[in-house]
């Protein structure tokens, strides 16, 4: 079974004052790499006198590309506490750029760490994560004297229907995820003595909110 698959419920801002100096972290949802410095450079934009920005950016399921830069911070200072928040928290595709106001108060090394590395662990447990979750499309048809039957099931299961349509017979699609499949099928045909066809209708993706710890 692969990991669950995590990401930010929305892009999001969070900013906290550390001995004078103020840091704002800009969290992304984020697609590639053009997408990250399209974004890094939107920031930049829109602080342009603030003293540095640093990021870190995570990609793909696996996190396969990594990247961060401290911005004129002491080596190891920023950048690296910033994609360590982003693993910590175990979010997928985002980007976190902390942009730093400096005070005039020297944090140190251990305070510019700490700095870093909360400020983006607060803003996502503020924003909130979602898991992402495979999903079969089913197509259930029946006849229209079992809808009450059926509906009263889905309902008890919290499944919504993404469409129905009433023809000769009622077809109801459904969104179910992809290891529960056999048990609703059996569930279904069980509870309507097997009056009733399924039909596959390929693959979705569907964003369940969790909580954050």
């Amino acid at each position: 079974m692969t990991k669950p698959y995590y990401t930010l419920a929305s892009d999001t801002v969070f900013e906290q004052t550390i001995k004078k100096s103020r840091f704002i972290a800009n969290l992304y949802r984020i697609t590639d790499e053009a997408d990250a410095k399209s974004k890094l450079d939107a920031v930049r934009a829109a602080e342009p006198k603030a003293t540095h920005h640093c990021f870190g950016y995570l990609l793909g399921d696996d996190d396969h590309i990594q990247r961060m830069s401290d911005d004129g911070e002491p080596a190891g200072t920023a950048g690296v506490p910033i994609l360590e928040a982003l693993k910590l928290t175990q979010v997928h595709d985002v980007l976190a750029v902390v942009t730093r106001y400096f005070g005039g108060i020297k944090l140190g090394a251990g305070g510019l760490i700490r700095a870093y590395n909360g400020t983006p662990v607060e803003a996502i447990k503020q924003v909130g994560k979602v898991q992402r979750v495979r999903q079969e499309k089913l197509a259930v048809t029946i006849d229209y004297r079992n809808v009450d039957a059926l509906t009263y099931y889905l309902n008890q299961q919290k499944i919504v229907p993404l469409t129905t349509n009433y023809a000769v017979k009622v077809q109801l699609i459904i969104a179910v995820a992809i290891d529960a499949v056999p048990v609703v099928e059996t569930a279904i045909n069980n509870l309507l003595s097997g009056q009733v066809e399924f039909a596959d209708q390929g693959q979705q993706y569907s964003e369940v909110p969790i909580l954050t710890h």
